[in-house]
């Protein structure tokens, strides 16, 4: 969690000197979710994650300097600077990518949990969405066919109050449970900014699902601290009091957590992640910029290169 929050304070000042391009949306105040959830996958498990999604991509084990480079569309990055802040991957560790499509994800994480049991393997999938991709058909297809096929797939809702600005009361009917049920599928909800209850729940889902006993919702409430994107920081919008970013900073999912272990040990962990991120930075800001001449490359899977008159 202390990676992620410095990775993302990082991120925010990279944006500001015009490191990283066209913003980001920062996970600050959710970190309990993405590593909660992904410290009870194994190794070989599988994700696929949101629009902001930097907290899921480095608490499943990638490394920053690499994510850091994608953000900053260099070479270096995790790939090659074409993927961004909102579509980062590395499937060689299981991260299925990010996906800029509010509930996009969720079918992704359907086909490679079935595809993962057609192989006759045990692998589970979590899948990563906001309150927002609530309402989202294709969440509720995807949904329907995991509890028909009995998926192992874990659908993580972090419910951090709003649909960019759009506070749930006003565009949710019913709960994320609620959706769950109307599928048969077990839902459970659950405090996001406690670590330790999200990786406990996420523990038993996914012992269920390798099992064979099917999908599983979590719903964990959470908050985003920050702006739904940074551009919101110049657009001074109102929606939210200072009151309320108030009382959700008093249960701050580090500071839970940093209360449970020795001082001498979370002085440690400052120290060592303080300097993970700094030489991730380095690393992305002298990393050169992709060579214009490939922008074509790796636009198909089969290697063809796209026709410089088609785009």
């Amino acid at each position: 969690m202390r990676l992620i929050r410095s990775f993302e304070e990082c991120a925010l000042r990279l944006v500001k000197s015009g490191e990283i391009v066209g913003g980001i949306h920062p996970y600050i105040g959710e970190e309990a979710v993405a590593v909660g959830v992904c410290a009870a996958l194994r190794d070989d498990d599988l994700i696929t994650s949101t629009h902001r999604g930097h907290g899921h991509v480095l608490a499943k084990g990638a490394d920053p300097g690499r994510m850091l480079a994608e953000l900053c569309g260099r070479a270096t990055g995790l790939n090659r600077g074409r993927g961004g802040s909102m579509h980062a991957a590395d499937i060689s560790l299981g991260i299925l990518g990010a996906n800029a499509i509010v509930g996009a994800a969720a079918p992704i994480a359907a086909g490679a949990a079935w595809a993962a049991r057609r192989a006759g393997s045990d692998r589970v999938v979590a899948t990563f969405f906001g309150d927002g991709a609530l309402n989202q058909g294709v969440l509720l297809e995807t949904m329907n066919l995991a509890a028909l096929w009995q998926l192992p797939v874990l659908f993580v809702c972090e419910n951090n109050g709003y649909a960019t600005t759009m506070p749930v009361a006003v565009a949710v009917a019913g709960t994320a449970a609620g959706r769950a049920a109307g599928f048969g599928i077990p839902a459970v909800t659950v405090d996001g900014m406690d670590v330790e209850t999200v990786r406990d729940a996420t523990a038993r889902a996914v012992t269920t699902a390798r099992a064979g006993g099917g999908p599983a919702l979590l719903e964990c409430l959470t908050y985003r601290y920050g702006p739904h994107h940074t551009i919101e920081l110049k657009m001074k919008l109102g929606y939210r009091t200072a009151a309320e970013v108030q009382r959700w900073r008093q249960r701050d999912p580090l500071e839970i957590e940093t209360a449970r272990i020795p001082q001498a040990e979370r002085d440690q962990l400052d120290a060592e992640i303080a300097e993970l991120v700094g030489k991730a930075e380095e690393f992305a800001t002298t990393s050169p910029h992709p060579d214009p001449a490939g922008a074509l490359d790796y636009l198909y899977a089969s290697g063809l290169r796209a026709r410089a008159g088609a785009l």
